[in-house]
């Protein structure tokens, strides 16, 4: 998916990913499909509505890391993004530079949480590696 074009609520890499494209192309990519949020915008969704659509789609908030968990990033202006993080980098839907980048991981990047996907008992979904290697394709 690195180099995929941006484009806003794109979810395929063919015709272009937004931030949220990026995790769902990516779960697609390893088989796991997830419920999609409809008609959000580029600004303008509260932290509690962006945690609501992550839950919704099987996401859980955790402590600890692992690589390919989703980062939820706090930017200024109340706008979030969501990326993959990897061992030492983030992918992401660049809208600035209108493509799916990989970035360093790490300061600067605002207040981030991670999140995981679990399957209907709880249990850590066991392809984080795979969602980053499928990603970075």
């Amino acid at each position: 998916m690195v180099g995929a074009r941006f484009r806003l609520q794109g979810h395929d890499p063919a015709t272009g990913l937004d931030c949220v494209g990026v995790v769902w192309a990516a779960y697609a990519a390893a088989e796991v499909r997830l419920m999609r949020p409809d008609d959000y915008p580029l600004r303008g969704w509260g932290r509690g509505r962006v945690e609501m659509a992550l839950v919704a789609a099987g996401f859980a908030s955790v402590a600890d890391a692992r690589d390919g968990d989703v980062a939820l990033i706090a930017l200024p202006a109340g706008q979030f993004h969501l990326g993959l993080i990897g061992p030492v980098s983030l992918i992401h839907a660049h809208a600035g530079l209108r493509r799916v980048v990989e970035t360093p991981w790490g300061d600067g990047l605002g207040s981030t949480e991670r999140w995981r996907f679990w399957d209907g008992d709880r249990a850590c979904h066991s392809r984080h590696a795979e969602l980053v290697s499928a990603s970075m394709t």
